[in-house]
């Protein structure tokens, strides 16, 4: 889908708003990649949890996924319910408190990463790798300037 763009003169581009163009991106392309998770039937919360788990095996406890994950929910989920689900569904078992992917949780988390792929791929056509790091680093400075942590998750 590579679309072509109007020119804009650099002192147009930069008396744009930042919120505006930055809203819109972040509708699309979160748009985007929730569509392709409710495929396999996930939200975003379910695909946090399973490469959370994923990534640290036996790390995680309810409490302390919440307090991770918290601060990137923009929908009041109920964390308890995204965890229950993931153990109903057979993809996450706990043992003395501490979560684990079972095998089938790893499929659906590999399934949903290849959905998701697909988007940033989308997102990523027609630009350039150093272009996507500048951008990156100037949305980093803008949060930390607004207050927000502006580095890396962990």
């Amino acid at each position: 889908m590579n679309v072509t763009l109007k020119e804009y003169s650099p002192e147009k581009l930069a008396a744009q708003p930042i919120g505006a163009w930055t809203g819109m991106a972040c509708r699309l392309v979160v748009g985007a990649l929730r569509e392709q998770l409710a495929v396999e039937k996930l939200t975003q919360p379910h695909w946090w949890t399973l490469n959370h788990v994923a990534g640290s095996p036996g790390r995680w406890t309810r409490a302390t996924l919440i307090e991770r994950l918290a601060k990137w929910d923009d929908s009041g989920t109920d964390f308890h319910e995204v965890f229950d689900d993931l153990v109903a569904r057979g993809w996450l078992t706990e043992d003395d408190g501490l979560m684990t992917l079972t095998e089938a949780g790893e499929a659906g988390r590999v399934r949903a990463k290849e959905r998701n792929l697909r988007v940033h791929q989308q997102v990523h056509e027609g630009v350039d790798t150093a272009d996507f790091v500048t951008t990156i680093n100037v949305l980093r400075r803008m949060v930390a300037n607004m207050g927000g942590d502006g580095n890396l998750p962990e």
